[in-house]
């Protein structure tokens, strides 16, 4: 059975396409009997929407159950290999499985007269057992043998669009927000433009002023930014099919002259005079020439016309947006492994999660919008009745592909209309709202990762050595992998000040030549912030021994930067309870707030105790014991006893801070000649046995209340 997507009107008029999600979704509907039209879209600009209407006219006049119509991604589906990257509307029609007519461009008039007569000939095929007339995608071929053509002639670089030229329309917000926008489309199908894709878009006054750069001198440009970026707009990519007048002359006479006036009186039929107000207010918008279509097509479709590798590479380089999800205490015990798995499948990455339990508080403060709805009472019950996974899911369009992926809302509209959606899914049958959640846009979700995934604080040291010959670029890496550098400070440590922040190694052998490095010139102090801080920040340094790094990790700051094991370059703590004791005794007693925000003041070095005059900690004989356990591994390369990390210290006082523990793959690595690379290496394999705090805190308790914050949630979490 596929899966009927009802898209309702005002009036309950629905229209039945399939959404298909997968192979094997696919395979399921090419089952299905009768005739099916398959739209078949590329993710940048989703399925073709200027058919919807043309859909649900014909559904309704014929009123036949044999006639289905699919939306299908070409990247998710394996059949649909050779559709990947195709850059205008591809409609596929199929008959008891095979192919039996293909459609290119939204072409309104063909569609409806394809849609007739293969549906006419399918219900011959199946009551009078006529043959069937099979094709192959003769487009296809013929674009492949295009492409082969302009590589060796040399004369374009892209594909399908050597033959074509193209511009770009904006229907704009007044004649959307009259309702307007679908009868210019149709008028705009019936003249014979092609619409290749068809976006619906609000710009930003940013934005904005981007686009109509070139129009800032003119008298009316702030009064066209503030209406441009008033409501919604819709972007189409327009042609004209081959043989024909070009595109852009074509659409610019078809648009009238831009003073609404004197469009009303020397074309009275065109769009500007039928649907325009006034000069600002004239509903539609055409490019100039043919390079002011070409930046006008880069602006709003960057993958439009390219190749299907290279929108491929495109979309690799394309910056990672993250989501949030939320898998709710009904499902969370008994389903949380097969949402998971869904998860995964549908190509996110899990890059943070945390089990916790929400107080009623905090589900009042991040569903602050939500108070006064009627499904509140049920949604506070079910969020509070046990643990809610948060999970931070990246990917390329994280926010867009996860709400489809969860489908509607409510859950009866979601078992009716996409029963292969994870909310249709994974519904209790007891509980009356979903048991999912996703973000509702990309600053909904910013908002909503920082609720449950705070900020995170660790101490980066530049060593003397790299801060000579490489701050600027190490610095330039930090920023460029996302760390907000919240507090920074450039020092000389003293002698004295070395050996306190290395105490735990004095008496070894290495502890001199390591307190001389650390003390022979200035190094670059820094609190890093980020979210799960400390685990990325030594994913980013490396191994600690820079040979092992150029190995293993050819990408990382001490593979680049470092020049032996002792002149590492960089210094980082190795968990967060240590980065806190780090941070204190380097910058004293400061707050970091959950935006990275530092206050504070510096430690005076005057203030910090003797060895001789420090009261003994009391975990003293664990921590000799742990030494001399380590001691022992860096000679006789023996498995090192995790030293016991007392979790209720927050905050330094003057007893723990004389105290402080190194970053322990550090602990044994540094050592004067007399040490063998051999030992060293072994020092460091003992050492980074011992585990290290993550982000994932998968325990389930409250989170601190504290470093919640009020935020909107999605419109309408039923």
């Amino acid at each position: 059975k596929t899966v009927e997507v009802h898209m309702a009107g005002k009036k309950k008029e629905i229209t039945l396409q399939s959404a298909v999600l997968n192979q094997e979704q696919w395979d399921v509907m090419m089952a299905v009997t009768g005739l099916i039209v398959v739209d078949v879209y590329q993710a940048w600009c989703g399925p073709c929407k200027t058919v919807i209407s043309l859909f649900r006219k014909i559904k309704n006049e014929l009123g036949d159950n044999r006639l289905h119509f699919a939306v299908a991604e070409a990247d998710l589906i394996d059949t649909l290999q050779k559709y990947r990257g195709k850059c205008e509307p591809t409609f596929l029609f199929y008959g008891g499985g095979k192919l039996v007519t293909v459609v290119r461009g939204a072409n309104a008039p063909l569609l409806q007269k394809s849609i007739i007569e293969q549906l006419g000939a399918e219900k011959r095929v199946l009551d009078e057992g006529a043959e069937r007339k099979v094709i192959k995608d003769e487009g296809l071929v013929e674009e492949d043998e295009r492409e082969v053509m302009v590589l060796e002639d040399n004369e374009e670089e892209v594909l399908v669009t050597a033959n074509k030229s193209y511009t770009v329309a904006i229907i704009k917000p007044d004649a959307v927000a009259h309702g307007k926008a679908d009868e210019i489309i149709m008028k705009i199908q019936e003249a014979g433009f092609e619409i290749l894709a068809h976006e619906e878009r609000t710009l930003t006054e940013e934005e904005t002023r981007d686009f109509y750069q070139h129009k800032v001198e003119e008298s009316h440009f702030e009064e066209l930014i503030r209406f441009m970026s008033s409501g919604s707009c819709r972007i189409l990519i327009l042609s004209r099919p081959v043989g024909t007048d070009d595109v852009i002359p074509s659409w610019r006479e078809f648009i009238g002259p831009t003073d609404v006036e004197v469009a009303k009186q020397e074309k009275p039929e065109s769009l500007r005079a039928l649907y325009g107000t006034e000069n600002v207010f004239n509903a539609v918008h055409g490019s100039d020439d043919k390079g002011q279509a070409s930046r006008e097509l880069a602006f709003f479709f960057p993958n439009f016309g390219v190749s299907p590798d290279l929108q491929h590479q495109v979309q690799q380089d394309k910056k990672v947006q993250k989501t949030l999800a939320i898998i709710r205490p009904d499902v969370l015990k008994e389903k949380k492994d097969d949402i998971l798995q869904k998860i995964r499948e549908a190509g996110f990455m899990i890059s943070l999660q945390k089990e916790v339990v929400l107080t009623e508080k905090q589900v009042y403060e991040f569903y602050s919008e939500h108070t006064q709805k009627e499904y509140f009472p049920a949604l506070l019950q079910s969020m509070t009745s046990g643990p809610v996974l948060a999970l931070a899911l990246a990917s390329t369009d994280a926010v867009e592909r996860w709400r489809r992926l969860l489908g509607p809302n409510d859950v009866n509209q979601a078992k009716e209309e996409l029963p292969e959606s994870l909310r249709a899914q994974f519904a209790v049958d007891t509980v009356p709202i979903n048991q999912l959640h996703g973000s509702g846009t990309p600053q909904d979700a910013e908002k909503e990762l920082k609720f449950f995934f705070s900020m995170e604080h660790t101490l980066a040291v530049i060593k003397p050595d790299a801060v000579d010959e490489h701050r600027d670029e190490i610095v330039k890496k930090i920023e460029e992998a996302g760390f907000v550098i919240s507090q920074s400070d450039e020092k000389s440590l003293s002698r004295e000040m070395a050996e306190e922040f290395y105490k735990e190694h004095k008496g070894k052998p290495f502890f001199d030549q390591l307190v001389d490095y650390m003390s022979e010139g200035p190094s670059l102090m820094m609190i890093l912030s980020k979210e799960n801080a400390v685990e990325e920040w030594r994913n980013l340094m490396g191994p600690t021994d820079p040979d092992e790094a150029k190995q293993t990790a050819p990408d990382s700051l001490r593979a680049k930067f470092a020049k032996d094991i002792l002149k590492n370059a960089l210094h980082g703590s190795s968990d967060q309870i240590q980065a806190t004791e780090k941070i204190h005794f380097v910058f004293g007693d400061i707050n970091i707030g959950a935006d990275g925000i530092v206050q504070g003041i510096e430690p005076d070095l005057e203030k910090v105790m003797s060895p001789e005059s420090r009261d003994e900690p009391e975990d003293t004989e664990l921590e000799a014991e742990f030494v001399e356990t380590t001691e022992k591994a860096a000679a006789d390369t023996e498995a090192p006893v995790d030293l016991p990390i007392d979790s209720s210290q927050n905050t330094v006082n003057e007893t723990s801070q004389k105290s402080l523990s190194h970053e322990l793959t550090e602990k044994e690595m540094l050592d004067d000649s007399p040490l063998t690379s051999e030992t060293i290496r072994a020092a460091e394999k003992a050492n980074s046995e011992t585990p290290v705090d993550s982000a994932t805190d998968s325990s389930q308790s409250t989170m601190n209340e504290s470093s919640q914050k009020s935020l909107s949630h999605e419109s309408a979490e039923k």
